[in-house]
């Protein structure tokens, strides 16, 4: 389908389509078209005495393009949809290219410009021709379904990928991809019956598939051979070594199963980098150190990395230069000392602290763990108060203990847990004179309790440090 400028009529033309009425490409930007070609040669006038190209190129439906004469000297701009001629009847298609830029397509695509081959524009599309067009694209992805059905039945190993319906509705194109000759003619004869038009089957590669159905590829854009690849070359898996890439098939296929074209676009570059790096397959270095093997090659940054048999983890860089030295004398029968030189020991030695380092006051992470280290070192009976220990005061558990060791912060210190723990009770060390015959005595409770102790029983007496008086002499209760 067309863009809305292509499709929408003008009261001078009579309601035709009059296109984008641009040399260039299409007006929108390219959203309506496929493999869009910009017109670079629009805007230059011909030498006098030579003739207009009159022949056009014509787009339909994805990727499909074909070349048609003007033969009745229409005025035609990019984006005019026109009826063309087609066996049997017309085909409806917009137009993609007009002007000299024309005559180089026809050359780089080897086609003849006096050619009797080449088809006729037969004129302007109607209003009725694009209604009959639109009918025709609706019936497409009802028909793609149905036929995969019947190739199913028939049990025909193909995959049915696109159907393409005439502009006039007369003949259907099935475009399938195979791995082998499929048998369709008993399919073909089924769809015509179903259909009620004429079949053509066409069978297409994995390449031709993904360009026509277009997709969106790993880089996150759409695929090339939808939007501007035409020229469909080999891709080997020589030029993803010559790259250094994995050989990794999920990763180097494309959409369409095979090998990304986008290897091929660097590949030149790599080419040209690598005619200086000597040739290194299998071959090892030989130092009085020992034999070195080859790890992997930086092309664009011209190093080259080794590692000794003995220290298989350790990768030494050498140069170009450095390299082709070793291999020199190698052919000599001398063996270095090192693979490095005496210059590059000296510079691996000197480590230079980064300039950036704390320019904000930034602290070490670990700053919390090394005082922690510190402290738990220290003794565990360390305490910088030389007091007597309160007899009156209970002792601590251990954990409450070893919380308050080690600790370098003097307001915890001199901070009691308990507001009242170091408080002498004034009750404590006083003799108590209890009535025995007046019945038990409610006492309140004991401030001790916040400790963790509960009041203590009525029978229990309290312990005295004088001694207890002596009872009357009579006979009475005391």
């Amino acid at each position: 389908m067309a863009c809305g400028t292509c499709s929408t009529g003008d009261d001078k033309n009579g309601g035709i389509p009059a296109g984008c009425n641009n040399n260039g490409s299409c007006g929108t930007g390219g959203g309506c078209n496929k493999l869009n070609v910009f017109d670079w040669l629009g805007n230059m006038s011909l030498p006098e005495g030579q003739a207009p190209c009159d022949v056009v190129e014509v787009r339909f439906k994805n990727s499909r393009k074909e070349f048609y004469r003007n033969v009745n000297n229409l005025t035609l701009n990019v984006g005019d949809i026109v009826a063309t001629e087609s066996s049997p009847g017309h085909d409806i298609g917009v137009v993609s290219i007009t002007g000299e830029l024309v005559r180089l397509q026809l050359k780089k695509k080897n086609i003849n410009y006096a050619s009797e081959e080449i088809k006729k524009i037969y004129r302007k599309a109607k209003q009725q021709d694009i209604d009959k067009w639109k009918e025709a694209q609706a019936l497409e992805v009802e028909s793609m379904f149905k036929s995969r059905t019947l190739a199913l039945k028939l049990g025909l190993q193909m995959k049915i990928s696109d159907v393409e319906y005439q502009g006039d509705k007369s003949k259907a194109v099935f475009y399938y991809t195979a791995d082998g000759r499929v048998d369709f003619r008993e399919l073909i004869k089924v769809m015509a019956d179903t259909f009620k038009v004429r079949i053509e089957m066409r069978q297409i590669g994995a390449r031709q598939e993904a360009a026509r159905l277009g997709a969106i590829g790993s880089c996150g854009r759409e695929l090339c051979c939808s939007t501007w690849l035409n020229d469909f070359r080999t891709v080997s898996t020589s030029a993803a070594r010559y790259q250094q890439l994995s050989l990794n098939p999920l990763k180097l296929a494309g959409q369409c199963g095979k090998l990304k074209c986008c290897l091929n676009y660097e590949l030149d570059s790599y080419q040209d980098a690598l005619k200086e790096f000597p040739e290194i397959d299998n071959r090892r270095l030989a130092t009085e150190k020992g034999f070195a093997f080859h790890q992997k090659t930086d092309i664009f940054k011209r190093v080259i990395w080794w590692s000794y048999t003995s220290e298989p983890d350790v990768f030494i860089p050498l140069s170009i230069a450095r390299t082709k030295e070793i291999f020199k004398l190698n052919a000599e029968n001398i063996k270095p000392a090192d693979l490095l030189e005496p210059k590059q020991f000296k510079e691996l030695e000197i480590v230079k602290q980064p300039d950036y380092e704390n320019v904000v006051g930034q602290d070490s992470l670990t700053r919390f763990d090394s005082l922690k280290k510190k402290n738990n070192n220290k003794p565990k009976h360390h305490n910088n108060n030389n007091r007597k220990p309160n007899p009156n005061q209970k002792p601590q558990a251990e954990g409450a203990k070893n919380n308050t060791e080690g600790k370098e912060r003097p307001i915890q210190q001199h901070k009691p847990q308990n507001p009242n723990q170091n408080k002498p009770n004034p009750n404590q060390n006083k003799p108590q004179h209890k009535p025995q015959n007046n019945g038990p005595l409610k006492q309140p409770p004991q401030k001790n309790a916040q400790q963790g102790q509960g009041p203590k029983p009525q029978h229990k007496k309290p312990v005295h440090n004088h001694k207890p008086k002596p009872k009357p002499d009579g006979n009475s209760n005391a």
